[in-house]
């Protein structure tokens, strides 16, 4: 098999050209409680819960969608997704024009669920009962582009996927640009890798100074344990984290080809860790972030990495979470 595709800077450039007709720019908030917090000498926080359908995810979507021949556009498409690919995807199909179906795990949340339906997208649900999820949701999407002659998109392990969501690091690049700063740290929430390994090749041809930080929930620390070891590693069957949208045991092909390119560090955290993150963002900084958006900020407020006098930049992915479960974790926080 030959070795993954890894995008060069014009090409996370041009993805970004077409894309950015698809998106809005989401703002970088510069956080001095955050800072006082950390040690750091500044923290800027890019909320991509803000992006259209609430996550970075229509940035890789709308470009993997603009990649189909018009004989795929019109027949249509099909992957799989806990939430916020699904509603990315869905957004970009109804954008433009293009038939969606989503397979996703019966345990998804009610709310991304009705939220991926709303943009039109068909949605069929799994039963994985002790498999991994991800698994069972992918071998039937599987199933349904064979039956009905859809193509098959995956949600992260596409190269065409990590230029895409390259374009919330580009974005973040040129903001940090106007502000006169770079960014000495840059933490980043992972699941299978698609938005760190875009955001991580935009740092590493145009802030290659800049160390990047791979958080990821606790029992689903596929890419830190891979990154060690230098080749793809599966976390066990059997953990369980409120971060529905971080829980692939494995990262992909294409984005840790990426990653072992630019370079990171991994770093776990527990969900206690991502609660308190939560209601942080919604106190200090009037974000509602969903438990996988907040992973990152956990990350950086958990201490596990020296930031003192640095400056630093979180990406928090998504904003995707029900009232009555945001209230919950805030509450348990």
């Amino acid at each position: 098999m030959n070795d993954p595709v890894i995008p060069s800077l014009e090409h996370l450039r041009r993805a970004y050209a077409v894309t950015s007709e698809a998106t809005q720019v989401t703002p970088l908030l510069e956080s001095s409680a955050l800072a006082k917090l950390t040690g750091a000498a500044r923290v800027f926080v890019k909320p991509e819960s803000l992006q259209w359908a609430g996550s970075f995810k229509i940035r890789g979507a709308y470009w993997r969608l603009k990649q189909l021949s018009s004989a795929e556009a019109a027949h249509g498409v099909v992957a799989y997704s806990s939430g916020n690919f699904a509603q990315g995807l869905a957004a970009a199909g109804e954008a433009l024009g293009i038939p969606v179906t989503i397979v996703m795990p019966i345990d998804a949340p009610a709310a991304k669920r009705e939220a991926t339906a709303g943009y039109g997208a068909r949605v069929v649900l799994t039963d994985h009962g002790e498999r991994a999820r991800e698994e069972v949701a992918a071998a039937r999407a599987r199933q349904i582009a064979a039956e009905e002659g859809l193509t098959l998109l995956h949600p992260f392990d596409d190269p065409e996927i990590v230029a895409g969501q390259a374009g919330a690091g580009l974005e973040a690049l040129e903001q940090l640009a106007a502000k006169d700063v770079a960014a000495d740290f840059l933490f980043c929430p992972v699941g299978g890798g698609g938005l760190i390994a875009g955001v991580s090749l935009a740092f590493h041809y145009l802030s290659p100074e800049t160390r990047v930080i791979a958080v990821e929930p606790e029992g689903f620390n596929g890419m830190g344990n891979s990154l060690v070891r230098g080749a793809i590693e599966a976390v066990p069957l059997g953990s369980k984290s409120i971060c529905d949208g971080l829980m692939a045991r494995a990262p992909g092909k294409a984005p840790f080809a990426a990653m072992t390119v630019a370079g990171a560090r991994g770093l776990s955290v527990d969900d206690a860790s991502v609660r308190q993150a939560m209601k942080f963002a919604f106190e200090k900084l009037k974000l509602v972030l969903e438990p996988s958006g907040a992973a990152s900020l956990a990350g950086l407020m958990s201490g596990g990495v020296d930031t003192a006098g640095r400056t630093v930049l979180v990406i928090a992915s998504g904003g995707n979470v029900a009232l009555a479960d945001f209230e919950r974790h805030v509450a348990d926080a």
